[in-house]
């Protein structure tokens, strides 16, 4: 976890992403050698696995869902996310993050 981009590749499994290219798009400072070191960092310390070129969430890796969903629910409520009045949009991310997160 103390690489800089370990957390966003995590997140981004759970959300589908699987793929090497997948994992770059949209991602200004992460370079193809950062990528592939990070990947394999994760691989190494068993939060990943690496299968016919796709890579998917050990279940030590998968035991990060819960972090994952607090982080973006403290993001929700306690960082600037609008009015009072948009409770209704914060929970429909909450509910959002919950279905990815597979946190019930």
């Amino acid at each position: 976890m103390s690489r800089k981009w370990t957390i966003v590749l995590i997140r981004d499994m759970f959300t589908g992403k699987k793929y090497f290219r997948e994992f770059s798009e949209g991602k200004e400072g992460l370079s193809n050698t950062v990528l592939s070191d990070t990947l394999k960092f994760m691989e190494e310390n068993g939060l990943i696995i690496k299968n016919n070129n796709e890579y998917h969430l050990t279940s030590k890796g998968l035991r990060l869902n819960r972090i994952l969903y607090e982080m973006a629910v403290f993001g929700l409520d306690e960082l600037e996310c609008g009015e009072e009045g948009d409770l209704e949009v914060i929970q429909m991310f909450k509910d959002y993050y919950a279905e990815i997160f597979e946190v019930k």
